[in-house]
């Protein structure tokens, strides 16, 4: 087969699966079933995606009532309260680890970094606990799409491929966070400049103010005071306690299903539009991982369409590698979003928490991807794990099992407990 051109040379793997000659952006016009003619994506009904979308609708409103939930819920426990919740996250590396191990038990890092945006929007964590939580998240949710690629384990040439694919994301993002958490420690310069931002951007022409957004109040306070009422029967304690835990469930709910739903919606067209986008050009690849990411409300998403194309060898991992870095940024917005659902006097700093993650995003980027000294980096990592675990399977395991959840574990155990 003629295999896909990119930057770092062609796979010299040999498998089924055909690509055109060079584009005049100096990549390839791939051409796949899938890709060109929209084959194996599921052809849905009018009738059935009108219902679909209006699932996605009150997913989003849904998720909109959690948060509001939430916030008053962690007001409903009073301050002494609320910041003895997170008094065990306020070491940076057991709110880094918490981060990490949370996102990797619900798999979903926007639920846990929403959770963190609402507890600093209602004033019972500080932003300064708050950046760990939100960086760890960033890293534990890679573990999905590297699990995605174990569905090729039976073959050693394909799951090389796709395995070296699928950890790209897991080597960029600890990359990232090797560099910038040790510089937050030291400077903040997150929190001084999403602090900046948010300041001259909040309450202008420039940026909604979410306190004038008196209609999302209006429509989400029947489910929010529903809430209340239900959990009101039981002590001062219990009852806002109950609160933040029904507010991360329907956040959890909320983002899974509306996940799961867009991506029925959604995935055949974003298939499409992404194998048509790594062959041509690698930033319009991480603007086209950026925008499904945002419709689809899920990076795993996004990243693991292209798991099996990498496996049949029709797009290398330097290929899915700039999508990649795209769909890291595109999943910030959804978290953006689900702060301006904050209220009261810490809403502010909600949004700047929210700031945190897109801005710690843009500068990984920056420094990784676009000045080309450490791009190499997170490819050559993911390909020789991916060579070392095709000779020896246990090796996966090891490193999934070490990284993502003893380590995590054993922090949170040793330096937030004992």
């Amino acid at each position: 087969m003629a295999e896909a051109s990119s930057d770092s040379g062609p796979d010299n793997s040999h498998k089924r699966g055909d690509a055109s000659g060079p584009t005049p952006s100096g990549g390839a016009a791939l051409r796949t079933p899938a890709a060109g003619s929209g084959a194996g994506a599921v052809q849905l009904p009018a009738w059935t995606k009108a219902l679909g979308w209006c699932g996605v609708a009150g997913l989003i409103y849904l998720l909109i009532c959690a948060v509001s939930i939430i916030s008053r819920g962690f007001a409903g426990l009073g301050t002494d309260a609320a910041h003895t919740m997170f008094a065990f996250a306020a070491h940076p590396w057991v709110g880094l680890s918490v981060g990490v191990l949370g996102t990797v038990l619900i798999q979903s890092s926007t639920t846990t970094t929403a959770i963190a945006v609402t507890a600093v929007g209602s004033g019972a964590l500080p932003l300064q606990g708050a950046i760990p939580i939100i960086l760890g998240a960033n890293v534990g949710t890679t573990v999905t799409t590297s699990l995605v690629a174990l569905t090729f384990i039976g073959d050693r040439t394909e799951f090389r491929r796709a395995l070296g694919a699928s950890t790209v994301h897991d080597f960029y993002n600890w990359l990232a966070l090797l560099i910038f958490f040790p510089i937050e420690l030291i400077w903040h310069p997150l929190e001084h400049i999403s602090g900046t931002l948010t300041n001259a951007l909040y309450g202008t022409d420039w940026l909604p103010n979410p306190a004038h957004f008196n209609f999302i109040r209006a429509a989400t306070r029947p489910v929010e005071h529903g809430v209340i009422h239900a959990t009101s029967h039981v002590s001062s304690t219990l009852g806002p306690l109950f609160t933040i835990l029904i507010g991360a469930a329907l956040i959890l709910v909320a983002v899974r299903y509306l996940g799961k739903l867009l991506k029925l919606l959604m995935v055949g067209r974003a298939r499409d539009i992404l194998i048509k986008a790594v062959g041509r050009n690698a930033y319009l690849a991480m603007a086209s991982g950026m925008g499904v990411t945002v419709v689809t409300q899920s990076s795993t998403i996004t990243t693991s369409v292209l798991v099996p194309f990498a496996g049949a060898g029709i797009l290398t991992p330097a290929q899915v590698y700039p999508v990649v870095v795209g769909s890291n940024l595109g999943t910030t917005f959804t978290v953006v979003f689900a702060a301006f659902a904050g209220v009261g006097q810490d809403a502010k700093i909600g949004l700047q928490a929210a700031f945190v993650h897109l801005i710690y995003n843009l500068f990984a980027i920056v420094v990784i991807y676009v000045i080309p000294l450490l791009r190499p980096v997170p490819l050559y990592c993911a390909e020789n794990l991916a060579r070392i675990a095709s000779e020896h399977r246990w090796v996966l395991a090891v490193y999934l099992g070490t990284v993502f959840i003893a380590l995590p574990a054993l922090v949170i155990v040793l330096v937030g407990v004992l």
